[in-house]
């Protein structure tokens, strides 16, 4: 005897309940034996309903939100409805006044239809809608993802790394704290002793204690390992430069390998919210855009290899050798360098990394900051983007600013986003000169800058927002760099007129080619460059155009 399979789910949310019992009662009507109806009257209401569906791991086929509610539009819902449930299909109801904003929801929300109000008849205006878009829903790959399970302490540094690189890389994962319940059994089932964290266990049962990163990866279900030994492009760096490099080069018949150190997206893939983004008025998670320029780049062919580290890269003849820091390598006509930057250490900290000091983790960690009080280092856009997303559930949220005033260092949008959220304290001519605590953090010390005055406060959080290291080490003597690091490419390689010191070509390097030949750099690891998610994948694209040049003028 088989059991009955369990009934998928169709999600509606309308805040007139006299508009959501209709369609609820039209949609059972109609689908209520093969579908679950979930009726919700407010954005809210329907995500808490998700977080439910999730926990249970029930599936959702299909999302329906009316565009105009009070609390959250339905575009509003529907954009956090995707980190639930990134496959269901979404619609939105609509009134014929509004169907600009539903074409706009179309980019913002990859919507799949807008219907209009009011949909009576049902057998002609909405039955048709609806089974289109069940139709399309089945027919695609819509599985349940089996979630990896990470056992591990609050407060370790271990444990926080692996699911900081679990979720950057998009792979799902539930965590336990050691000793739960459930992790005492995930621990027992094991036979570990607890001792040594995190301890990673696979969908497919496979139990990991402490892994490394290429460990994990290669067990999730990662690429590691090129399948060719030899390229026409060679990406190295999965930020906005490295992936619309890796976009544009595939798209237009180059056998391309991006290489990324630890995941895709960069710095901005970690941003909770870019609003300054062409294209997208209502703004996009890092996360979401990482995700659709990834799928884009492997749908015109593109392989993404994750936790190789360049280590050396070497001009042979024709031929561009990139060694990696397990010994292997891999050649290629050109490469294009797309490292970006990393966040500067904060030495002050630096005994608490991982134990209530972070950088860059602010999606990762915000579940464990609610009611409490947060404090973040930086006044650039990503500190302030970390800061109104960590307002949503924290008591407060202080920024501390070294300069002056945020003016310099943030865009203008941010800066009265930040000034319009109430628990969010700027504090400037401020900096961290210390910290205490007993096995986390405690305790900050800090000091104004203008007055040398030193005060101590408590804290449990603290998340690092500053410079810019563009980690080019390894290129030492391989291209030229500036006194910073960065890679110096194009015409500012040498005086106007002039070729670059060793330059054996006859003509001047282009504009983002280092003084290595066949060598490009993109986005934020150029010297000089905007440092802008948009610039970087405008940088990426141009760096493509680039290559096809030198090839053309190599062959």
């Amino acid at each position: 005897m088989t059991s009955a399979r369990p009934r998928t789910a169709i999600l509606t949310v309308d805040d007139d309940p006299a508009v959501s019992r209709s369609i609820a009662r039209d949609l059972r009507r109609r689908y209520g034996d093969q579908h679950r109806i979930v009726r919700a009257e407010s954005g809210p209401q329907a995500l808490e309903a998700l977080r439910e569906l999730k926990l249970r791991g029930d599936v959702v086929a299909l999302l329906l939100a009316d565009h105009r509610m009070p609390q959250m539009t339905g575009v509003e819902f529907l954009e956090q409805a995707m980190d639930l449930y990134p496959t269901a299909r979404r619609v939105l109801l609509t009134a014929y006044a509004d169907t600009g904003a539903a074409i706009e929801a179309i980019n913002v929300v990859d919507l799949d239809y807008y219907l209009l109000k009011p949909w009576d008849p049902p057998d002609e205006k909405l039955y048709p809608v609806i089974d289109a878009q069940l139709e399309a829903w089945a027919a695609a790959d819509h599985r349940v993802v089996a979630e990896v399970k990470v056992v591990g302490h609050r407060w370790s540094a271990a444990s926080s790394e692996t699911r900081e690189f679990l979720a950057r890389n998009q792979v799902p994962y539930r965590w336990y704290l050691a000793d739960s319940p459930e992790g005492t059994r995930l621990l027992n089932a094991a036979d570990a002793d607890g001792r040594t964290l995190p301890l990673v266990v696979t969908p497919d049962g496979v139990a990991l204690v402490a892994p490394s990163n290429a460990d994990l990866a290669g067990h999730v279900g990662l690429t590691t390992a090129p399948a060719e030994q030899f390229y026409d492009l060679v990406v190295i760096g999965g930020g906005p430069a490295g992936l619309g490099a890796a976009v544009y080069g595939a798209s237009e018949g180059l056998r391309t390998v991006l290489v990324e150190r630890t995941a895709t997206g960069g710095q901005a893939g970690q941003s909770s919210r870019i609003e300054n983004y062409l294209g997208f008025p209502d703004g996009v998670s890092g996360g979401q855009l990482t995700d659709r320029a990834r799928r884009q780049a492997v749908k015109f062919g593109a392989e993404l290899i994750t936790t190789r580290e360049a280590v050396a890269l070497e001009a042979n003849g024709a031929g561009r050798t990139v060694r990696f820091d397990d010994g292997t390598s891999i050649g290629a006509h050109t490469v294009i360098l797309a490292t970006g930057v990393a966040y500067r250490q904060l030495a002050a900290v630096d005994d608490f990394t991982g134990r209530g000091v972070y950088y860059g983790s602010a999606l990762t960690e915000a579940p464990g900051c609610v009611d409490h009080d947060v404090f973040i280092v930086g006044g650039a856009n990503s500190a302030g983007q970390a800061a109104v997303y960590l307002a949503r559930g924290a008591r407060s949220v202080t920024l501390l600013v070294r300069g002056r005033s945020l003016e310099s260092s943030m865009s203008h949008y941010l800066i009265q986003q930040v000034e319009a959220v109430p628990n969010i304290i700027v504090r400037t001519c401020t900096e961290v000169v210390g910290a205490e605590g007993d096995g986390h953090l405690d305790r900050l010390h800090l000091r104004n800058a203008e007055t040398g005055e030193t005060e101590t406060v408590d804290a449990g959080w603290l998340f690092v927002f500053i410079g810019a290291a563009p980690r080019t080490e390894w290129l030492e003597g391989t291209v030229v760099r500036d006194e910073h690091g960065f890679v110096v490419s194009g015409p500012d390689l040498a005086a106007p007129g002039e070729k670059p010191t060793g330059w054996e070509l006859d003509r001047h390097p282009f504009h983002l080619e280092t003084s290595v030949p066949g060598i490009f750099a993109a986005g934020d690891v150029r010297s000089e460059s905007a440092k802008r998610v948009a610039s970087a994948v405008g940088e990426g694209a141009m760096a493509v155009m680039l290559v096809h040049r030198y090839l053309e003028g190599s062959t």
